[in-house]
C-alpha cells in the first residue's frame, strides 16, 4: 500500500471532514461546528479507540505522521494532519509532537494556531473579506498569491454591535454564529465613545494571574452555552489600541500605538519569547485605568515613564507596538508605505506596525541604531478591492491579535479623521 493510500483509508475510516462537525477545544475553552475552517478536530465521541489504525507500532505511526507532516505542507491538503489527531489519543499525542506551531513551522493547523506567534523570519499572508450589510468580517488564509480570485481558508470572523457609548466587534471561530452565546466564540474588540481607543480581550488568561474586566453586562457571560467549571468566565485584557486625537487630519495620517500586555518586550530581543504562561507577567496600574478609557488620546498619558530602574523588572513590560511613519510623494501628492504588492488602494484604514522603541528601557540613541528585530514590520493590512483587505502577520503576535488590531481600524473614529 502507497503512503498516500494509506492516509486516505484513515481519513476514510472516520468519514468525510466536510460532512462532520467537530468539536474544538482551546486549552480547555469549548468549541462549536466549523465545516470550512482550519477548526477540524473530532469530537471524543466521535474517535474509534478500538480501530486497526489505534493500535499501530509507535515507530510506524511517527514515520507516517512525520511523512505525511512534510508533504502535506499547505490547505487544504493539511486536513490529512488533522484527521490524523482525530484517530485516537495515541495518534494525537503523536501528532502534538510532531507538528510544530506557526512560529517554528509557519503553518497553521489545528485551532489553537490562532492564538500562537506567527513565524520569525516570515509572515503568514491571510486577507479580510467585509459585508456592510451584516456588519460582519472573515479572515481567511491565503492559498494563492492572487487574493481577489480565490475563496481562502477561514479562520475567524467578526462582528460589529453598536451600543450607546461604545462599538463591540465579537470575535468567533465560526463563519455564520457569531455571538457571544456562541461556543465558539473567543474574544472581543470594544472601543471608547470617541473610536480612539480599542481594548482586546481574550476568553482565556494568557498567563496565570492575568487580570478580569470589571463585572458588567458586555463583560461576562452569563448566557453562554457551555462554560467549564476551570475556566473562570469573563473576559481578560491582553492588548490596548489607541488612536492620537487628530480632529479634521490636520496632523497627517493616523498614527496608533499598541500594548500588547500578554507580550512582553524582551520578545522582540535575541533570544526573546513569547509566554504561554507567566506567573510574575509585568501588570501595572495602567492596565486598570485603560479599562476606564481616560479622557485623552495620547499614548503618553496611557504608557508613561515607569520609572522602575530594576532592569529585570524593565524587560517585562509589554510589547509596545506602533504605526510606521508614511512618507510624502510630491509627484502623486499622497502619503506612501511600501507594502511590497500586497496593497493596491489608497485608504486612512492602511497601515504598518513595528516595534516601538523605549526610552524607559534603554532605547538606542542615535550613534547606537536600533536592533534589526524593531525594524521589521509585524503586522501590515491595507486595502486590495471594494470590501477585501490584506492583512499580513508575524511573530510576535497571533492570528487572533492581529485580527483584532486590524478590526480597529475599520471602526468609524470621530476625533482622528
Amino acid at each position: 500500500m502507497s503512503f498516500r493510500s494509506l492516509v486516505r483509508d484513515v481519513r476514510d475510516s472516520f468519514g468525510s471532514l466536510s460532512r462532520r462537525s467537530f468539536e474544538v477545544r482551546l486549552s480547555g475553552h469549548h468549541g462549536g461546528k466549523s465545516q470550512s475552517s482550519v477548526h477540524e478536530i473530532c469530537q471524543p465521541s466521535l474517535v474509534i479507540q478500538n480501530s486497526r489504525w489505534a493500535s499501530l507500532p509507535p515507530e510506524l505511526l511517527r514515520d507516517v505522521i512525520k511523512r505525511l507532516e512534510a508533504s502535506e505542507c499547505a490547505w487544504p491538503s493539511r486536513k490529512d494532519v488533522v484527521a490524523c489527531a482525530a484517530v485516537c489519543r495515541t495518534w494525537r499525542e503523536t501528532c502534538k509532537e510532531i507538528v510544530k506551531s506557526p512560529e517554528v513551522s509557519g503553518k497553521l493547523t489545528f485551532p489553537v494556531s490562532l492564538k500562537q506567534s506567527g513565524p520569525r523570519e516570515a509572515s503568514i499572508q491571510c486577507f479580510i473579506k467585509r459585508d456592510k450589510a451584516k456588519h460582519t468580517y472573515r479572515l481567511f488564509l491565503c492559498l494563492s498569491p492572487a487574493v481577489l480570485a480565490e475563496n481562502g481558508k477561514f479562520l475567524l470572523s467578526a462582528k460589529r454591535i453598536r451600543r450607546t457609548t461604545c462599538t463591540e466587534y465579537i470575535i468567533s471561530m465560526d463563519a455564520d454564529n457569531i455571538s457571544r452565546s456562541s461556543n465558539n466564540y473567543i474574544g472581543k474588540l470594544r472601543s471608547n465613545f470617541l473610536g480612539t481607543k480599542f481594548i482586546i480581550y481574550d476568553t482565556q488568561p494568557p498567563y496565570n494571574g492575568a487580570a478580569v474586566s470589571h463585572p458588567g453586562r458586555t463583560s461576562r457571560r452569563f448566557y453562554s452555552k457551555k462554560v467549564s467549571p476551570k475556566v473562570p468566565s469573563g473576559s481578560y485584557n491582553i492588548a490596548q489600541v489607541t488612536y492620537e486625537l487628530n480632529v479634521l487630519g490636520t496632523r497627517g495620517p493616523r498614527r496608533m500605538h499598541c500594548v500588547m500586555y500578554s507580550i512582553p518586550a524582551s520578545a522582540m530581543d535575541a533570544g526573546g519569547i513569547v509566554p504561554a504562561s507567566l506567573s510574575n507577567f509585568y501588570l501595572s496600574s495602567i492596565m486598570d485605568h485603560s479599562m476606564d478609557f481616560p479622557s485623552s488620546a495620547r499614548f503618553s498619558d496611557i504608557v508613561g515613564a515607569s520609572g522602575a530602574d530594576d532592569e529585570e523588572e524593565a524587560k517585562m513590560r509589554p510589547l509596545v507596538l506602533r504605526n510606521k511613519a508614511p512618507r510624502w510623494h510630491e509627484q502623486l501628492q499622497c502619503w506612501c508605505l511600501n507594502f511590497r504588492g500586497r496593497v493596491t488602494i489608497a485608504s486612512v484604514k492602511n497601515f504598518q506596525l513595528i516595534a516601538a522603541t523605549q526610552p524607559a528601557a534603554g532605547a538606542p540613541t542615535p550613534a547606537q541604531p536600533a536592533p534589526p528585530e524593531h525594524d521589521k514590520i509585524i503586522l501590515q493590512f491595507g486595502k486590495v478591492g471594494k470590501d477585501m483587505f490584506t492583512m499580513d502577520y508575524r511573530y510576535p503576535l497571533s492570528a487572533f491579535q492581529a485580527f483584532a488590531i486590524c478590526l480597529s481600524s475599520f471602526d468609524t473614529k470621530l476625533a482622528c479623521e
